[in-house]
């Protein structure tokens, strides 16, 4: 159990620095002198020290949306995969559960948006929304079918069964299910090519937009709550899709588990490098993309057997 708690604090402590890690491989590749990857937490800082200002046009709403947003996504954290063999942790969560808490943070970060009462907020929430309604679906049939795969719908279980055993029958609907999550990952974080988390332009916002009117204590939560939903989605892409290290001793399997999520970190920094974000009315394409892949593991799970 004191495991349990401390791998917790890890990711809270680390889920700044996989942000900061990423901008700083950015700037390097852009042959730009590099902020230091502990540059996050200075933000957070100095937005813990600034004064609070509300729109006059929002409500409560606003007052209570920046913890609503935070809280679901510290649930989340208690529900992740272990990261070493023998480790608590809890079996019975399955996709329904993880995706249920990743959307309610969604849905109240939506209402902040549109709360304060301005175009740009009101813009940005209908665009969440929009690419919501098509990540959410392929992300249930996507980890549906990794539960299939290792024979256990239970996150955490799903996860051991794959560390202990690895399904090389089922090879083709692990590499597809592999593709759709991590496209699913860069479009829930709002990363090129679905979104720019540092654009300056508001008529290509999307996440940014949503919290233009929001500063001090409530963007610091709503930054640390970015910065959690990354770190999540990176522990659930290396425990199920990089399933190795699990079998390790604690402390080598945990150096093993920060390495690849700096790997993923690194592979979502180059990706951002080499492209270019798209139009709105082109997201739909790559998620559909991602749907596909969804569909092809469970085709070729049930059907080919392969």
């Amino acid at each position: 159990m004191i495991l349990y708690i401390l791998t917790i604090l890890l990711l809270l402590l680390i889920a700044p620095l996989l942000t900061g890690l990423i901008k700083s491989i950015k700037m390097f590749l852009f042959y730009k002198r590099p902020v230091s990857i502990f540059q996050p937490y200075a933000n957070l800082n100095k937005l813990l020290t600034k004064e609070l200002v509300i729109s006059h046009e929002s409500s409560a709403i606003t007052h209570l949306a920046p913890w609503m947003i935070l809280s679901p996504l510290l649930v989340t954290l208690l529900f992740l995969p272990p990261i070493f063999q023998g480790a608590y942790y809890i079996g019975f969560v399955d996709a329904f559960t993880i995706i249920g808490l990743l959307s309610l943070s969604t849905f109240f970060l939506m209402l902040l948006g549109l709360d304060g009462g301005n175009a740009f907020g009101g813009m940005g929430s209908s665009r969440e929304a929009f690419i919501a309604s098509l990540v959410e679906p392929a992300m249930v049939l996507t980890i549906f079918s990794m539960g299939l795969i290792a024979k256990n719908l239970g996150v955490g279980n799903a996860a051991l069964n794959l560390s202990t055993h690895f399904p090389v029958e089922h090879a083709a609907s692990f590499l597809f299910a592999g593709l759709s999550f991590f496209i699913l990952l860069l479009a829930e974080n709002g990363r090129l090519p679905i979104d720019n988390p540092e654009t300056h332009l508001e008529l290509t916002m999307v996440h940014e937009a949503m919290i233009l009117d929001i500063s001090g204590l409530y963007l610091a939560i709503i930054e640390m709550a970015s910065s959690l939903k990354f770190v999540i989605f990176s522990s659930l892409f290396v425990t199920l899709f990089i399933p190795y290290g699990l079998n390790l001793i604690a402390p080598l399997a945990l150096l093993v588990f920060v390495g690849k999520l700096i790997l993923v970190s690194m592979v979502v920094a180059l990706i951002e490098v080499n492209g270019a974000k798209l139009r709105l009315f082109k997201v739909p394409n790559l998620l559909g993309i991602a749907i596909v892949f969804a569909f092809l593991s469970l085709i070729t799970f049930y059907l080919l057997g392969v």
